[in-house]
């Protein structure tokens, strides 16, 4: 399967800081992101890449963040190739559905995840306590069951490793109480708008996480990535039933493939087979081709 941008290489740029699935070009003032076709699940980038998947998942951001700007500013300054900085003409179809130019920002150091229904690190949490970052729930829920009511969570922002969820308390501490409670009601409000979003398209959005910024004004960004299949659950909800795996249009897939090779989660992870690599990307087209109502530009 071709058509897989790894790495990007734009000379005469300098080298950019390669995360985990992108590519961050300092432009001075400026940042240019490149979403390449790397996925991570566990910790670990696994190889292959998804064909295509760096333009569906920029490209539903890019949605969200057109939508939600009613709501927060977001650090995008330019999302097509023609309003790029002049120093990034040769690269422009490259770069074309698959990079945006972004202002700066001062990164809060802790991802902003709300929770609608119960899932993943969260699921896990439950079992052992009953509650969420301290949140108390009632007795008795199953795996993906919704929530009473959708709950702030947030984690830290782990150069390295993984995040770890932590109890609002340590928010207020790292940030003040007044900071903290804008970031969850911020949260809580945009991840219910994402959620109505989703379902008049038939699908449940589970999960999702937020990362905010401040600009050189002092005021808050809504920054990285929105409300895509790599930050967030969804579920079709008409397969959806309490106490089942939901059927997926995220990361869910491979996690699950992963879990069932064996693989310690430590050591190298194995290679994704082709129906995989499929699989995966079938599932962010339908989740991409859902949520907006059209097609990517690949």
């Amino acid at each position: 399967m071709d058509g897989i941008l790894w790495q990007s290489h734009l000379p005469g740029l300098p080298q950019p800081k390669r995360g985990k699935v992108r590519d961050v070009y300092d432009l001075g003032s400026e940042l240019l992101l490149v979403a390449t076709d790397r996925l991570s699940a566990y910790d670990h980038v696994l190889q292959p890449g998804i064909p295509g998947k760096g333009k569906i998942l920029n490209q539903l951001s890019n949605f969200w963040f057109e939508r939600l700007a009613g709501r927060i500013p977001n650090h995008l300054l330019a999302t097509e190739p023609e309003d790029f900085p002049a120093v990034l003409a040769p690269h422009r179809e490259l770069l074309r559905g698959r990079a945006v130019v972004v202002r700066k920002a001062q990164v809060i150091p802790f991802e902003c995840v709300a929770r609608g229904f119960l899932a993943g690190s969260g699921f896990r949490e439950y079992r052992v306590s009953g509650r969420i970052c301290g949140i108390e729930l009632p007795p008795g829920l199953e795996r993906a069951s919704r929530l009473p009511e959708p709950i702030f969570t947030p984690a830290t922002k782990a150069e390295t490793g993984h995040d770890e969820n932590v109890g609002f308390a340590t928010l207020e501490a790292a940030l003040g109480p007044e900071r903290a409670a804008t970031l969850r009601d911020l949260t809580l409000d945009l991840y219910r708008f994402g959620a109505s979003h989703a379902a008049a398209q038939d699908l449940i959005l589970a999960d999702t996480k937020f990362e905010f910024g401040t600009g050189d004004d002092g005021r808050l960004l809504l920054i990285d990535e929105v409300m895509t299949p790599d930050s967030s659950r969804y579920w079709d909800v008409k397969l959806w039933s309490p106490g089942t795996e939901p059927a997926s249009f995220d990361k869910q897939f491979v996690r699950n493939w992963l879990d069932a090779s064996g693989w310690d989660k430590e050591s190298p992870p194995p290679v994704l087979p082709q129906d995989v690599v499929q699989g995966t990307r079938d599932r962010y087209l339908e989740a991409f081709r859902r949520i907006t109502g059209r097609e990517p530009v690949l």
